[in-house]
């Protein structure tokens, strides 16, 4: 891809301030890697010059895609992927006048087509936390989404369990419980509406390049795709950051790893998601092989 001058200039800063590569040996280095053979000493000129001067020599070239992958990878954020999230969402906000977007699936970071550009003015437009918790969803019903009668009586009996862990104050298993739900959910809409869900442009793909078998998606893939075909808004996408990597908690050492330790905000939040997907997903009235 080929990069306008406006994205370069954001993909130097994020380069040069927002990662762990500060300092003039691992810039070096960071940049050695795509294929340069540089090393630091008397006379290099700054941090930002050097960068510039790299950006536009790969600028239009396969190199490039590697240096927007290796900035972005989740290897480097373990532990803070809300924050490397951020950046990409802040990232692709300029990436879109080049008409592409950096697309994370859990540890896969690829890029896709922006055909649609979306932008909200963050002075007024912006979806603060404290709002969302605030959000009262008096008419949830699970029977709107039109999933089999069995998956739906099974997903009401989570519902009262999930209820239960939050007076419990078991916020662990309340994100456990959200999380595997809203994945069956959409599943299950991924299913009625495979026409959809396998043409957009975050579908996973395989290493041919074929898109997965729904069974192999993630909650992070299901919820991407979902709000890229308009079946969920911004809201649970934004807020669901605490859902998505959820399989990996259960795991006591993943857990350990990834500095995870959810309190009683954290399943709230998990639980307004979960209620705001169903919410959401009933007003779609989703019917069977939708188009």
């Amino acid at each position: 891809m080929i990069l306008q001058e406006k994205t370069l200039e954001k993909l130097r800063n994020l380069i040069n301030e927002e990662t762990e590569y500060r300092s003039g040996p691992k810039l070096i280095q960071f940049f050695n890697d795509l294929g340069f053979n540089d090393s630091y000493g008397q006379g290099f000129p700054s941090r930002w010059i050097y960068t510039d001067g790299k950006l536009a020599k790969i600028n239009g070239s396969p190199e490039l895609d590697k240096c927007i992958t290796k900035l972005f990878s989740p290897v480097n954020y373990i532990g803070r992927f809300t924050e490397l999230d951020n950046f990409i969402s802040d990232f692709n906000q300029y990436l879109a006048f080049d008409k592409w977007k950096v697309v994370r699936n859990e540890t896969e970071i690829t890029f896709a087509k922006a055909d649609k550009i979306k932008f909200e003015d963050s002075s007024d437009g912006e979806i603060k936390e404290d709002d969302f918790l605030k959000r009262e969803f008096d008419e949830i019903s699970l029977e709107s989404i039109g999933l089999d009668g069995v998956i739906t009586n099974t997903l009401k009996f989570r519902f009262e369990e999930i209820k239960k862990c939050l007076t419990a104050d078991a916020p662990l298993s309340v994100i456990f419980l959200c999380g595997s739900t809203l994945e069956g959910i959409l599943l299950g809409v991924a299913l009625k509406s495979p026409k959809e869900f396998n043409k957009a442009n975050s579908a996973p793909k395989d290493k041919e390049g074929n898109v997965k078998q729904f069974p192999n998606w993630t909650l992070n893939n299901l919820i991407d795709v979902a709000y890229e075909v308009g079946f969920l808004k911004e809201d649970v996408k934004k807020f669901s950051h605490s859902l998505r990597d959820f399989r990996n908690y259960i795991h006591p050492y993943e857990q350990v790893s990834s500095k995870f330790n959810p309190d009683k905000h954290t399943a709230k939040i998990s639980w307004q998601v979960l209620k705001a997907a169903v919410h959401q997903l009933a007003k779609k009235e989703i019917k069977p092989g939708q188009k």
